[in-house]
C-alpha cells in the first residue's frame, strides 16, 4: 500500500500516450489540496499546531501518498462543494453528508461516520418537540447544508415553515447565537452539537429529525482512481483501528455533558485561569509536559483552586500528598508556582517509568491515571491486562480492567493489592474531557503567542 507513489509515478512515465489522471497529477505535483472549514470536529488551529478530525485524516492520507498537505477552509460552507468541481481542490473534508443533490456536483467516498439532524433551543424557553411547532420562533441553517434539502421537503405538509439561510457562518456560530438569544432555533448536526454544547452550555436538543445521514469525503466527479485510492486508505485505518482512536480523541469532551460542571469550568476559566496560565506555560517549559494537560489535570484536582483541601491531606493547585511535595521539593503546596512546577515534574517521572514501546496516545493516559491512583497500582491493572488476554501497552485495555483492582479475586493475584480502579477511569476521562475543552476554547492564540515568547526567552532544556 505505501509503495503507491512508485507505482503511480511509474504508470505516469510509461503512459506518454494519454494524459495524467488526478491521483498521477497529485503525486506527480507533491502536494494534496483539501478544503475543509473551520470547527472543533474537522480543522482549527489549536495552540500549537493545527488539529481537528478531518485535519489528522487529510495528513495521514497525504503522508500515504507522499506527498505535501495543504488544507484551508472555505470562506463559506456552500463553497466546499464548488471549490472540489472546479479544480481547486482535489478532496472536500469537513463532515460531509452524502445527500442526492451533492452526488450531482461531486463523488463521495466511503463513509466513515453516521451522524442525525438536531433542532437545538436555548435551555429556560419552551422546548418545541416538532417542526410545525417552531411557528413564530426564528430558526437558522447554514446556506447550502443539507437541512435546506430537510425544509423544504418538509414544507410540503407544514406550509408555513420558515427559516433563515446563514452564507457567513459557520456551525458554532448558530449554536452560539442560539445561546445569546440572537435566534430561537437552529439545526445542527449530532456530531457537532454534542461537542459544541460543552462551550455553550445554555443550549439543549429539542428533537431530532429522524434521518441518519453518511459521513464522507467529497471528491471530483470521474476521479476514479482518486476514488479508490481513498477508499483503500479509509479501509486500512478502519482495520487498523486508527480511525476509532482519531474518533474518540476529539469527541471524548461530547460524552456525558454536565452543564452545572461545564458551567463552572467556564466559569473557572474566566476566573480563575488568567492567574494560573503563566505558570503551566513555566512549567511547560520546565519539563516538556504539554501545559494544556497540566491544566486539564489541575482542573480535575482542585478547579484551579490553590487553596484546596482534601479531607485525606492532599492540598493545592494540584492537590499533592505531603511526601510527593517533598520528593519534588515543594515547600509550600498552597502556593500555586510551587504546586504546579512540583506537579509537572511529578507527572514528568512518572511518564518516564512507562516503557517508550506504548503508543504515545496510550502512554500519555496511563501516566494521567498514574499520577491520580500511583504508578504501582497502574502496573497492577497492566498485569491483569495481559493475564486476561489484553494489551497491557493499550490504554482503553488497561481501562477496562482498572475497576478489578476492587475484585478480590484479583487484586489478591497483584503485587500492590487492593485500590478503587474505578476512580482513576473517571479521572482520566475528565481529564480529556477538559484538555479537548481548552484546545478549542476562544481566544486560546492569545496563550499560544505567550508561549511562543516565553519559550524565546528561555534558555533550552537540559
Amino acid at each position: 500500500m505505501r509503495t503507491l507513489s512508485a507505482i503511480a509515478l511509474s504508470l505516469l512515465l510509461g503512459s506518454c500516450s494519454s494524459p495524467p489522471s488526478l491521483l498521477e497529477r497529485i503525486i506527480q505535483q507533491g502536494e494534496l489540496r483539501v478544503v475543509t472549514q473551520n470547527s472543533p470536529t474537522t480543522f482549527y488551529y489549536g495552540v500549537d499546531e493545527a488539529r481537528g478530525v478531518e485535519f489528522e485524516l487529510a495528513r495521514r492520507y497525504a503522508k500515504r501518498l507522499g506527498v505535501s498537505l495543504r488544507i484551508y477552509p472555505a470562506d463559506q460552507f456552500w463553497q466546499l462543494f464548488s471549490d472540489v468541481s472546479r479544480g481547486r481542490a482535489e478532496i472536500g473534508a469537513a463532515g460531509l453528508t452524502v445527500t442526492k443533490p451533492r452526488r450531482s456536483l461531486v463523488t463521495f467516498g466511503p463513509s466513515y461516520q453516521s451522524v442525525e439532524s438536531q433542532v437545538i433551543y436555548r435551555m429556560g424557553t419552551k422546548k418545541p418537540r416538532s417542526l410545525a411547532e417552531l411557528f413564530g420562533g426564528k430558526l437558522e441553517v447554514l446556506s447550502g447544508s443539507s437541512h435546506v434539502s430537510l425544509l423544504e421537503h418538509a414544507r410540503g405538509s407544514i406550509p408555513y415553515l420558515s427559516w433563515d439561510e446563514k452564507r457567513d457562518l459557520n456551525t458554532e456560530a448558530l449554536v452560539r447565537r442560539v445561546a445569546s438569544g440572537e435566534s430561537d432555533y437552529a439545526i445542527v448536526k449530532s456530531n457537532e452539537f454534542s461537542l459544541l454544547q460543552h462551550y455553550y452550555p445554555e443550549t439543549r436538543v429539542a428533537f431530532g429529525l429522524g434521518n441518519v445521514d453518511e459521513v464522507a469525503w467529497a471528491l471530483p466527479k470521474g476521479a476514479e482512481d482518486l476514488r479508490e485510492s481513498v477508499a483503500a486508505y479509509f479501509a486500512e485505518i478502519e482495520a487498523s483501528g486508527e480511525l476509532q482512536e482519531i474518533l474518540d480523541r476529539y469527541y471524548y469532551a461530547s460524552s456525558n455533558f454536565d452543564y452545572v460542571g461545564s458551567r463552572a469550568f467556564l466559569r473557572h476559566l474566566d476566573s480563575r485561569f488568567p492567574q494560573l496560565q503563566n505558570v503551566f506555560l513555566e512549567a511547560q517549559i520546565e519539563t516538556g509536559v504539554d501545559w494544556k494537560l497540566l491544566a486539564a489535570i489541575a482542573y480535575q484536582e482542585s478547579h484551579w483552586n490553590p487553596g484546596a483541601v482534601s479531607p485525606t491531606g492532599v492540598r493545592g493547585v494540584m492537590m499533592l500528598t505531603e511526601r510527593t511535595a517533598q520528593m519534588m521539593d515543594v515547600d509550600d503546596r498552597n502556593d500555586a508556582r510551587e504546586s504546579i512546577l512540583g506537579g509537572a515534574r511529578y507527572f514528568q517521572r512518572v511518564l518516564k517509568k512507562l516503557p517508550e514501546r506504548i503508543p504515545a496516545q496510550d502512554r500519555l493516559w496511563l501516566a494521567v491515571a498514574a499520577y491520580n491512583i500511583g504508578f504501582g497500582h497502574v502496573e497492577d491493572a497492566r498485569i491483569i491486562t495481559q493475564i486476561k488476554g489484553g494489551n497491557p501497552d493499550r490504554w482503553e485495555d488497561v481501562r477496562a480492567n482498572l475497576p478489578l483492582l476492587g475484585d478480590e479475586k484479583w487484586y489478591k493475584r497483584v503485587r500492590r493489592g487492593y485500590a478503587r480502579g474505578d476512580v482513576p477511569v473517571i479521572y482520566v476521562d475528565n481529564v480529556r474531557r477538559y484538555l479537548a475543552m481548552l484546545e478549542w476554547m476562544g481566544g486560546i492564540e492569545t496563550l499560544s503567542e505567550q508561549l511562543r515568547l516565553s519559550v524565546n526567552k528561555q534558555p533550552a532544556p537540559g
